[in-house]
């Protein structure tokens, strides 16, 4: 099938490269000319393992092409995917200008009947907004073609996005077209073969399905980093917890894991949004306020215990950071803990030695050139003659290090662990000061 997909960030690069490893014939279009050319080029915007190789190998065999010419965009495909950022706006609803742009874009060029898929996250009633921009350009240009708009939200995962799209859990589809059911049943065939994935619903109920599904897995971290605050003032250690009510399978183990917060492009993004959109019609949405308020205090934790452990007196002191990024596998930053510590630490006039497997460049474009921070080249280096160890990120390779050499490049045998990797007793043993989350 001809598809052209509008937006070759995190979302769109995905899908597109996906969809044409299964032999569907994709051309992907965006306006930054940069990105274009190092696409053409191999050079890929983001890490993710397995997009690479996928991107290059469909590149070299014509199956994906790259482009900044949104009328040649427009005239390759029957599919319309739109995958272009929602950033937040001041009051944190989602800002839809470039989703708005790209429908308008679509219209204008338009010679011939059209599917537009919204991939993009997007509020409750976009698709409605989408296909009246669609019919008012269509109309100022008296130009008579059908077109479908439906909702197609994507559910990957930063660091495993490439298998998610390629084996999906479920594949919802907002639309009442019995059209847009078949060519979207077509679309997704190669994907669908093992069993049907398949869920159709209304257009609007696909759009909150998104929000929903964010929402609930931001909530459950936020619930487990509450036991684990409620843990340490009892007594409790909040591992065994963990095992204890993960064992239920009406809970079960995902997202359960305590630590120092999360951060993303998606979950503090929608809990904000779909928060928004609830405030919009009158409607007080109070378990998403509490999950965004224990959040904001959770990534405040670290600081607070190493403020604590040193009576707050951090000036002169260096921390050596294992992790920058929000999460594994990513060189994600937004909304990521690490920088919420970081700049708690500078504030109070201490100095960071960082290292993150894939996030160094990310951390420099950030913060570029500063007295303060050091970015390493290895996880030894970052610890030599700091005072203590932070870990943000929980990094296989953070998982067993030597406690050994740990101790000799130390000044001291500290550990602030956000991700609770160690044993506590294991680490007394060994002479560390080790501090982790509701333990």
């Amino acid at each position: 099938m001809r598809v052209t997909v509008f937006g070759i960030g995190y979302v769109g690069l995905v899908q597109a490269a996906v969809l044409a490893e299964v032999g569907h014939d994709v051309v992907c279009v965006d306006v930054d000319q940069q990105k274009v050319d190092n696409l053409k080029n191999g050079i890929i915007p983001i890490y993710e393992p397995g997009l690479e190789s996928l991107v290059k190998e469909n590149y070299e065999t014509s199956r994906l092409h790259f482009t900044t010419n949104a009328e040649e965009g427009v005239a390759h495909g029957k599919l319309q995917f739109i995958a272009v950022g929602t950033p937040p706006d001041e009051d944190g609803s989602a800002d839809l200008k470039y989703v708005l742009a790209v429908a308008e874009t679509i219209a204008t060029h338009m010679n011939d009947d059209k599917i537009i898929v919204n991939k993009s996250t997007v509020p409750v009633g976009t698709g409605d907004k989408v296909k009246a921009k669609v019919t008012e350009v269509l109309a100022a240009r008296n130009a008579d073609h059908t077109f479908h708009v439906c909702s197609n939200p994507e559910f990957l995962k930063e660091g495993a996005a490439v298998n998610d799209c390629m084996k999906p859990d479920r594949i919802v589809i907002g639309t009442d077209s019995d059209e847009v059911k078949d060519v979207m049943h077509e679309l997704y065939a190669p994907f669908n073969r093992n069993h049907d994935r398949i869920i159709f619903m209304d257009m609007r109920s696909a759009e909150l399905t998104k929000y929903a599904a964010n929402c609930m897995l931001a909530t459950k971290i936020s619930f487990i980093n509450e036991m684990a605050m409620l843990a340490e003032r009892l007594g409790a250690d909040i591992e065994h917890v963990r095992q204890g009510i993960g064992s239920d399978p009406r809970i079960g183990y995902d997202f359960i894991y305590p630590g120092c917060g999360y951060g993303g492009s998606c979950f503090p993004k929608d809990v904000q949004a779909l928060k928004r959109t609830a405030e919009e019609i009158d409607f007080e949405p109070l378990i998403l306020r509490a999950v965004e308020n224990r959040n904001a205090e959770q990534k405040q934790v670290l600081f607070n215990k190493i403020s604590a452990h040193y009576k707050g007196d951090l000036a002169g002191k260096t921390f050596a950071i294992w992790g920058l990024s929000f999460k594994p596998n990513t060189d994600d930053m937004r909304d990521a803990p690490s920088r919420v510590l970081m700049e708690a630490l500078w504030q109070a006039g201490a100095k960071v030695q960082a290292y993150d497997p894939e996030a160094m460049e990310e951390a420099q474009r950030i913060y570029g050139v500063r007295d303060d921070i050091q970015l390493c080249g290895t996880r030894q280096s970052a610890l030599k003659g700091a005072d203590a160890l932070v870990i943000c990120t929980e990094w296989k390779q953070f998982w067993a290090p030597d406690f050994d050499i740990m101790t000799e490049l130390l000044n001291e045998p500290v550990i602030f662990d956000g991700r609770n990797l160690f044993e506590p007793s294991l680490l007394k043993k060994k002479g560390f000061y080790y501090v982790g989350i509701g333990r």
